[in-house]
């Protein structure tokens, strides 16, 4: 796994996993919302993290479009089930 440094990322965005541009997402609002970046830092801030849910939003619908390949029935349609729950089933 690449890593970086959650101020300044030294990983080109394309290059990042999914979750290291969601941590480094999550930094930027915190960042944000701290209220303590001058303008010009908060603009660039702010156009990095447009950029990343850009690309968290390619990611995942590129793994959607996998997963619908991948439960695609012998007929050629596609079962279009709802997923399970993503926390390992427990009800929150």
């Amino acid at each position: 796994m690449k890593q970086y440094d959650e101020e300044s990322p030294a990983v080109p965005e394309q290059e990042m996993t999914f979750e290291e541009a969601i941590a480094r997402l999550e930094t930027i609002v915190r960042q944000l919302e701290s209220g303590s970046a001058p303008l010009d830092e908060s603009l660039a801030l702010f156009e990095e993290g447009v950029g990343l849910v850009k690309l968290c939003n390619a990611r995942l619908d590129n793994a959607e479009q996998k997963v619908k390949i991948l439960t695609k029935n012998p007929d050629g349609t596609v079962s279009e089930d709802e997923m399970p729950p993503m926390n390992g089933g427990a009800d929150a």
